[in-house]
Parts: structure tokens; C-alpha cells; sequence
């Protein structure tokens, strides 16, 4: 082998195995989030059989506020710079107060198919956001990718739960814009402080500011059944916390619009923990946008740069 093919064999190895232990990582937490996130709806589900929507919403935050606070004090986590206070208060508005009471409201009206479709959208908003705001790059593949997730999210909707909808489309939208303002633009912060402190203030903050559904709420909690209220601390200690701040530690390695790609495998995952859970069992249609999701997600994850390389190192004869 000559030295010219020597050097090219090193940078085609390096190429090839280098990303492939970073990535590692990446895959590992994209998974924990659409597990969690995935078993929510479930939870949310029989959360609702003896909570009102609003009371639901707080008392998941509080449950994972409370936790948050006592991790930050046996850790000793410092304060936020006063300056950045009003911020971090308008983060956890948009990413928890706003997002949770709107998607919750807006479910009264509309089913849980069409709302789970709207929610997606938010990949697609991100997407846009960081690459109008923050110049990030989001390849015609990861576009084609997410097309054909959202054809797949839209199927699981329709064969899994019907076409219902009702004037609470407009609440979810707005649910699903604000969440996409936070996921892209919480990056400068997460530098800042860290992924997990900017997430904790965040939580706290979004808690704080929907206190004002309090009254009322130790009553549900007294007449709740057993498996309503497992059902809301279960969602308040794990999709609360753990996915939140997975997904500000992937945002800081890859970006917003790429981080939040994965999500459209949720409602995959929902309907099949629906299935063994609650016996609500999945559509031919529903499998099949299963299917595209599946295909949608490895699209956008295809590093189509990194393929050319290996292609091109082959054709020019840098084998082992």
C-alpha cells in the first residue's frame, strides 16, 4: 500500500469510527427521552380519570419542582445572576406554564390523535427558528426526514384516534410554539450555567408561575384515585425532569433543530404503550405510520457528508 493510500485508509478510519463513539451517547439519551415522553400520554390519560386538566398540570411541575429543590440544595447549586432572572422566568413561562396549561386546555376540544399531530410540529418549528435566528444548518435530507415523520405522525393520529378536532386546535399550536421558543433559544444560557442548573431554574420558574391554580388542588388530591396520583408524581419526577434535561444536553452538542428531530418518534411509542397498558390497540394505519416515522427519523440522522467520504476513499482505492 503506498503512503498516499496509508494516509487515506487513516482519515477513512478515522471518519468511520471517531463519530461513531460520540454518537453513542446521542442515541443513548434520544432513547430515554422518547421513552419517557412516550409514556406520558399514557400517564396523562389516567392522570385525567380524577384531575382536572389545570390541577394536573401543577401538580406534576410541583412534584418535580419539590425533587429539583432538594437536589439543588444537597448539591449546593448556586443562584442565577439576578440580571438573568426576568429570562430564565420567561423560559420556564414558554417551555412549562404556557406549554403544559395550553396543551391540557386545548385537549378538552380536540382528540388526543389530532393533538398529539399538532405537538409535532415542533421539530419542524425548531427547525425553523434556529436556522431563521441562530444560522443553523438543517440539510434538505433532515428536511425530506422530517416530512416523512410527520406524514408517519400524522397516520398513527388518524388510524389510532380519529379526525376529532374542536377550538382548542389554536391552544395547542400555541403550546407547541412556545416549547419550540425554548428548546432553540435556551442554548446561550445552557453554556452559561449548564444544561442541568438552567434546567432546574427553569422548572422552578414555569412552577412558580402557575401558583395561581393552587386553590382547589389539595381537594382533587384527597378524592384522587391511588393510580390517578401515582400517575401525576410518576409524571412529575420522570418526563418532567430527566427528558428536559437530556434534551438541553443534546441541544448544547448538536443544536436545537437536530436535538429536537427524534420527538417525532413519541407518539409511536405512545400508542404502543397505550396498547399494553390501557388495551388500546393500534390500526394497520397506525402501524404504518409507525413504520414512516421509523424511516423519517433514521433519514435525518443519515449523514449523508460522511457517507461521500467513505464513497469517495473507495473509489480511489484506499483499502485495507
Amino acid at each position: 500500500m503506498g503512503k498516499k493510500n496509508r494516509i487515506g485508509w487513516k482519515f477513512y478510519r478515522g471518519c468511520e469510527h471517531m463519530p461513531y463513539k460520540l454518537n453513542i451517547r446521542i442515541v443513548v439519551a434520544n432513547c430515554l427521552i422518547i421513552f419517557l415522553w412516550g409514556s406520558a400520554f399514557t400517564g396523562i390519560r389516567v392522570g385525567l380519570q380524577s384531575y382536572t386538566p389545570e390541577h394536573l398540570a401543577l401538580f406534576r411541575m410541583l412534584v418535580g419542582s419539590i425533587l429539583l429543590i432538594g437536589i439543588a440544595i444537597i448539591f449546593k447549586m448556586k443562584l442565577p445572576e439576578f440580571k438573568d432572572i426576568p429570562i430564565i422566568f420567561l423560559f420556564g413561562f414558554l417551555g412549562f406554564t404556557v406549554y403544559h396549561l395550553a396543551l391540557n386546555i386545548g385537549e378538552k376540544t380536540v382528540s388526543s390523535g389530532i393533538a398529539s399531530l399538532l405537538v409535532s410540529t415542533t421539530p419542524i418549528i425548531c427547525a425553523f427558528l434556529a436556522g431563521w435566528f441562530l444560522q443553523e444548518k438543517f440539510g434538505i435530507s433532515k428536511w425530506i426526514g422530517s416530512i416523512i415523520s410527520f406524514f408517519g405522525v400524522a397516520l398513527i393520529s388518524l388510524g389510532t384516534w380519529g379526525f376529532g378536532t374542536g377550538s382548542g386546535i389554536l391552544f395547542i399550536l400555541i403550546a407547541s410554539i412556545s416549547e419550540s421558543f425554548y428548546f432553540v433559544f435556551q442554548t446561550h444560557y445552557i453554556k452559561k450555567y449548564g444544561f442541568f442548573a438552567f434546567t432546574v431554574y427553569t422548572i422552578i420558574a414555569g412552577t412558580i408561575c402557575m401558583l395561581f391554580l393552587l386553590p382547589g388542588l389539595v381537594g382533587e388530591i384527597t378524592n384522587s384515585s391511588l393510580e390517578s396520583t401515582l400517575s401525576v408524581i410518576y409524571l412529575g419526577i420522570f418526563p418532567t425532569i430527566i427528558p428536559y434535561i437530556i434534551l438541553a444536553y443534546l441541544t448544547l452538542r448538536v443544536g436545537s433543530s437536530v436535538a429536537t428531530s427524534s420527538l417525532y418518534l413519541t407518539p409511536a411509542l405512545s400508542f404502543v404503550i397505550g396498547w399494553f397498558w390501557l388495551g388500546e390497540k393500534p390500526t394497520q394505519v397506525s402501524l404504518l405510520g409507525g413504520l414512516l416515522i421509523l424511516a423519517g427519523v433514521s433519514f435525518i440522522h443519515l449523514n449523508l457528508e460522511k457517507l461521500q467520504i467513505r464513497f469517495n476513499l473507495r473509489r480511489r482505492g484506499f483499502q485495507k
